[in-house]
């Protein structure tokens, strides 16, 4: 198992950070530099439907990089410039995070939907008995928290994407966004869940 773990993590470097900038380099001299890009969304399309197939489901991480290239095509076809074809997956986080503020905002925390929707697919008595602990004003105060952090960490990753864009050639932006994705994604769940079983032991007689 840990032989598959390792072989797994090897595999999502591979097609999420090294052939997207392989290729970009490949593909710029031949086609310049939008259609390069567009090249480079290829490999992490590749891993992300090959990811869904294997698992039958689609993950955060999945969802943004799809999403984002979906706008890259929709920019494409439309003439988008080549910064703005980079900033794919920065404008759905981006819009990600706004969604995660608003819903705060309402009273409906999406994180408290999105978990509810998750424990829909085990079983009934899972996400009956998540829904009475929902009722709990404390539970619901802990999730719209978790919701809000993660709105602004998301929006915080879109800024920093945007002025990496700004400051780095093409090349040395298409190796570090996907780092920084994947570190705001981990530092974002490493603390909801210490966040979380703080707000547990707390909460605790």
């Amino acid at each position: 198992m840990f032989t598959r773990r390792r072989a797994r993590i090897v595999l999502e470097v591979l097609f999420n950070f090294v052939l997207p900038w392989v290729s970009y380099r490949l593909a710029k001299p031949y086609f310049g530099e939008v259609h390069a890009i567009m090249a480079s969304a290829v490999p992490p399309i590749v891993w992300s439907l090959a990811e869904f197939a294997r698992l039958r489901r689609a993950d955060a991480i999945s969802l943004l990089v799809l999403g984002g290239i979906a706008l890259s095509l929709l920019g494409f076809a439309f003439g988008g410039s080549p910064k703005l074809l980079l900033m794919r997956e920065s404008l759905v986080t981006g819009l990600i995070g706004l969604l995660f503020i608003a819903s705060a905002a309402i009273g409906k925390p999406l994180v408290y939907v999105l978990a509810r929707a998750s424990l829909s697919r085990r079983s009934a008595a899972d996400r009956a008995a998540f829904e009475a602990e929902g009722e709990k004003p404390g539970f619901r105060r802990v999730l719209t928290v978790v919701t809000l952090v993660w709105g602004f960490g998301l929006l915080a990753e879109t800024c920093l994407r945007a002025v990496l864009l700004v400051t780095l050639p093409v090349g040395r932006f298409l190796i570090v966004s996907p780092i920084v994705g994947y570190a705001t994604i981990g530092l974002l769940i490493l603390w909801a869940f210490l966040y979380g079983r703080h707000a547990a032991d707390t909460a605790a007689p």
